[in-house]
């Protein structure tokens, strides 16, 4: 049996080093430092400072804009955990945003409010300029240049929550807000303020945060998140375009409008082969920012199959990782066809 021996906790220093100077009373008193010590240090001309409540700077002069980073963490962490570890607390909304290098808004020397995420239950009171965020969910932490921060997709949503909340369109010197170049460039598309950048979160992740904030159906929101659904519709569907040609398929209608004979709506499916009764959706959810929207889809996609229509399902995300297995599974999905379908009337949708 083998024992691991336990290595003992950084120094004073090594902590100082690591934290950028930023100490929090729990970790003083564990290591040795009296409170009168502390207080005394704290004086006006002494060597350190206190920038939150048990949150100290060992050091004299304005704090960088990470030190006050650091010290927002550690005031809402649990304790100011050893080891420098900040369980409990993650740096959200236009902080981590900033952290994150988002080109779209404010950078990190003139953000002037940190909010910083912690489990619901946590006790803690807004202080300086730390705004406590509480959630029920799971907090999940990225580390940014040693910071504990929300997931982007998070903080985007965070950050937007922050924008929208007393309703104002525009920002507090009269600019409208990023809205959509923030949106754009968490998923690495170009904008009218930011390049081209690698994606920092999916659709799907941005599209569940901001349903799940509320802030989906916001109509400061909307206008954006249609622009980027949209762009991401027109991509798979001419991805999909593509392997129709490769697998030598026939060329499918592109949203027709199904009807009944009577006239009776049916659904208006993203491609539709009518000599087969096949119809194809792709990613469906992701169009429904609301639970009525997703009923109306699912409902459609529920009459299509009852119709004998064979409706096969496919993601972007598997567009782009599975090409040859996507084109092989249409493919087999024309070859046999719908089952007993009836007959339907096609409009353009």
């Amino acid at each position: 049996m083998s024992y691991r021996i336990p290595s003992p906790p950084p120094s004073l220093e090594e902590l100082a080093k690591r934290q950028q100077n930023v100490i929090t009373a729990s970790q003083l008193r564990a290591r040795g430092v009296p409170g009168r010590v502390v207080s005394e240090h704290c004086r006006r001309g002494g060597p350190w400072q206190r920038l939150l409540p048990r949150v100290y700077l060992l050091q004299s002069g304005e704090p960088t804009p990470e030190q006050r980073m650091w010290a927002a963490l550690l005031y809402a962490a649990q304790n100011g955990r050893e080891e420098g570890r900040r369980e409990g607390a993650v740096i959200t909304g236009t902080a981590a945003l900033a952290l994150y290098g988002f080109a779209a808004v404010p950078r990190l020397p003139a953000v002037t409010g940190v909010d910083v995420l912690v489990p619901r239950q946590r006790r803690l009171k807004d202080a300086g300029e730390v705004r406590i965020r509480r959630t029920e969910r799971e907090l999940v932490a990225r580390s940014v240049h040693g910071l504990a921060c929300a997931p982007v997709a998070r903080a985007v949503a965070d950050a937007l929550r922050e924008w929208t909340a007393e309703g104002a369109a525009e920002s507090g010197d009269g600019a409208a807000l990023p809205v959509r170049e923030v949106l754009r460039e968490a998923l690495g598309r170009a904008g009218a303020r930011v390049r081209r950048s690698e994606a920092r979160c999916t659709l799907r992740e941005l599209v569940a945060e901001l349903t799940e904030s509320g802030l989906a159906a916001d109509l400061r929101v909307r206008p954006a998140l249609d622009e980027l659904l949209a762009e991401e519709r027109d991509a798979a569907l001419a991805r999909i375009g593509e392997l129709v040609d490769e697998w030598l398929l026939p060329v499918p209608l592109a949203g027709p409008e199904l009807r009944m004979r009577g006239g009776t709506y049916i659904a208006v499916p993203d491609l539709y082969w009518p000599q087969a009764g096949v119809a194809v959706e792709v990613d469906s959810e992701l169009r429904c920012v609301s639970e009525g929207e997703a009923a109306w889809v699912r409902g459609g996609q529920h009459r299509m199959e009852y119709l004998g229509i064979r409706v096969v399902y496919l993601s972007g995300a598997r567009l782009a990782t599975e090409p040859d297995a996507v084109g092989a599974e249409l493919r087999e999905a024309f070859r046999q066809g719908g089952t007993d379908v009836v007959e339907l009337l096609l409009g353009e949708g």
